[in-house]
């Protein structure tokens, strides 16, 4: 036996198994991974991020020590909430190896916040940021309308949110409903929200699908971290760039997240922003019909008030007859003084004539009546040649003025009367039977040349001619058998 150094070391190296490198990662792969199993670790988040797959990468740290994280893109989608660095959590995985680079790290099955705390902290920390750029500013508040005639709701579209958002509407007063379906809890929720906003703000008004006049952003109760959507910056931001008046109703009264800062109203509940959305369509009548009621007695009452008045103004004016009775008392007087003035008148008028026709002097007369003569003589002078002409000649012109005439009046009476006759011929031929029987008709005549215009008359007569508008037709007709007979 050859126990030198030299022959035991060559022996050790022999017997040393060797290993690929991959033989080595693999075992410890299992290893490491048979030891530990599922663990639940708590830490703070360190460059964590989000790749195009939907995959998260990152670290986990404490004070002394730092393990590197995967999370894939099935279990990163059911988060309720957004990793950030610094945020402290608590995680459950497997512990496994990347041989690729030689490094172990933790397979991150579940992941939640270490604490309320933690992410309350977070929260507000958002919230202060948000609000020193001026988005939660009440000056920015808009007015919600008093009735809307469209309302866009933003949510589930299966859950109990949207059935009791529809049926208070439906009690108080219905108006139409644009949901547009999103989901309120998980990864996207928040993406998907924030788009809903601006997607009702997009809408063009008087296109084929109506802008809503208010939009709801509901979601029922929860955790902190059912609620992290709203939370979120990016639905903070749509709100409050919302166009659209916003009423916001996330969780329950005592819940408040980041929207209902930036909305234009918060509503404890969905069933509340349904109430604040619409008022009471029993109540607005009610209310109409009372103010109906009140304008009908106003009405009433200035009516009296008026009638009142005018009253009281007549009983101050002066009785018409007090306004007519002196100027009824002047015509009395004047109608009196009448016969009396036209008498004196009359007086005056003759003695003016007795007195001018006793100035006048016969000389003046006779004078006139001489030059009225001289007239006359003069006349007559002018008259006699003209009377001193035959009578033959005058008599002579007319018959020959008259044989002129006789020819023309005679034409002229001869043309009026054929004009009259031809009329009455044209008259005749529109009105006449023939015209009817060229459309089809006939006329029934009898023997003796009569018309016979009843059924029971032609069955008298033996004999009957039928007249069409091209000719005449004889008819015989059949002897009636006498009643009570078979034939």
């Amino acid at each position: 036996m050859n126990d030198s150094p030299e022959h035991a070391q060559d022996t050790g190296q022999a017997n040393t198994p060797e290993y690929s490198v991959s033989e080595i990662a693999g075992a410890l792969k299992r290893t490491v991974e048979t030891a530990f199993g599922h663990v639940r670790v708590r830490g703070e988040l360190s460059s964590f991020r989000r790749q195009s797959s939907g995959h998260w990468y990152g670290s986990l740290k404490d004070e002394r020590a730092l393990i590197d994280l995967a999370m894939w893109r099935g279990p990163a989608a059911a988060l309720s909430f957004r990793p950030e660095d610094g945020m402290e959590v608590i995680v459950t995985g497997k512990l496994t190896t990347y041989p690729g680079r030689s490094k172990y790290q933790l397979i991150i099955e579940r992941m939640e916040p270490a604490g309320v705390g933690a992410l309350l902290a977070q929260i507000e920390a958002r919230r202060l940021k948000l609000q020193a750029e001026g988005l939660f500013d009440p000056a920015r508040k808009q007015q919600l309308p008093w009735l809307p005639g469209v309302i866009g709701v933003v949510t589930s579209p299966t859950g109990a949110v949207i059935r009791d958002i529809l049926h208070r509407l439906a009690d108080r007063f219905p108006r139409r409903v644009l949901v547009w379906p999103v989901s309120v809890q998980g990864d996207g929720a928040a993406a998907q929200v924030a788009a809903a906003i601006a997607g009702f703000n997009a809408i063009a008004p008087g296109g084929l699908v109506p802008r809503p006049d208010l939009i709801i952003v509901a979601r029922g109760g929860g955790s902190i971290e059912d609620l992290a959507a709203f939370n979120e910056e990016n639905v903070v931001r749509a709100a409050a760039a919302s166009r659209i008046p916003l009423i916001s109703a996330v969780g329950h009264e005592t819940d408040t997240t980041l929207i209902d800062y930036a909305s234009d109203w918060r509503a404890p509940t969905p069933t509340a922003a349904a109430e604040r959305a619409v008022p009471v369509r029993a109540e607005l009548a009610a209310s109409i019909a009372m103010l109906a009621g009140r304008l009908d007695a106003g009405a009433v009452r200035g009516w009296k008030l008026r009638r009142e008045r005018s009253e009281a103004l007549a009983r101050r004016l002066p009785q018409p007859r007090n306004l007519i009775g002196l100027a009824a008392q002047r015509i009395d007087d004047l109608a009196e003084r009448l016969p009396n003035a036209l008498n004196a008148r009359a007086a005056q008028v003759a003695l003016r004539l007795t007195s001018a026709a006793a100035r006048l002097r016969p000389a003046l007369l006779n004078a006139r009546l001489e030059r009225s003569a001289e007239r006359l003589a003069g006349a007559a002078a002018r008259l006699a040649p003209a009377l001193a002409r035959p009578l033959n000649v005058d008599a002579q012109k007319l018959a020959r003025v008259g044989g002129a005439l006789r020819p023309f009046l005679i034409e002229t009476r001869l043309a009026a009367a054929s004009a009259r006759l031809a009329q009455a011929g044209r008259m005749l031929d529109s009105l006449g039977p023939q015209q009817v029987l060229a459309r089809g008709y006939a006329i029934v005549i009898g023997p003796d040349g009569h018309v016979v215009a009843s059924a029971s008359a032609a069955a008298a007569r033996p004999r009957l001619t039928i007249r069409f508008g091209d000719g005449e037709t004889p008819v015989f007709t059949a002897p009636v058998p006498p009643q009570g007979s078979l034939f």
